[in-house]
Order: structure tokens, then C-alpha cells, then sequence
């Protein structure tokens, strides 16, 4: 979603760090993070930026990206786009 257009999200949005940025870049899953919920780009964000050190910033762009690529989880949970009404077993 581009940054000018409203996302209707009720908390604050997080920026988007340039290393978060460059590793959605180099695992080419820009679009895949954009295609979520803004809600989800957001929480992503923000959770990567709370942490307190530098390996734990990389683990969670780590599960992100992985998470993103395998188009399936959020946060570790279970998710599914919208539009799909019957979730795989």
C-alpha cells in the first residue's frame, strides 16, 4: 500500500526500517508484504522495532520473510488471505 494512502488502521504506523526494506528487496517478497493487511505490515514493524538487540531484530525479519514466502502464517498463527473460504486442514 503505498504511504500516502489511507489504511484505515487505528494505531500508529510504524516505518518501515531501510535493512527491513532492503531484505524484502533481496528475497524479492515486496509484493507478498504488501499484499497483507495493513494491520499485519504494520504489527511486523513495530514488533521488529521493539526489539531490544540486534539478533533478535534479525530473527524476526528472518521469520517474517519466511512467513511471507511461505504465504501461510502471521506472527506464527495460522492465515489465510482474504477470499479463501475453506482453510486447508
Amino acid at each position: 500500500m503505498p504511504e500516502n494512502q489511507k489504511s484505515g488502521l487505528k494505531r500508529a504506523r510504524n516505518p518501515m526500517p531501510v535493512f527491513v526494506r532492503n531484505a524484502l528487496n533481496e528475497r524479492e517478497l515486496m509484493d507478498a508484504y504488501r499484499e497483507r493487511p495493513p494491520y499485519q505490515q504494520n504489527d511486523y514493524l513495530g514488533w521488529i522495532a521493539r526489539a531490544k538487540l540486534e539478533a533478535t531484530r534479525l530473527k524476526r525479519v528472518n521469520q517474517m520473510l519466511d512467513e511471507l514466502q511461505g504465504g501461510k502464517l502471521y506472527m506464527n498463527m495460522a492465515w489465510w488471505p482474504r477470499g479463501i473460504r475453506t482453510r486447508p486442514p
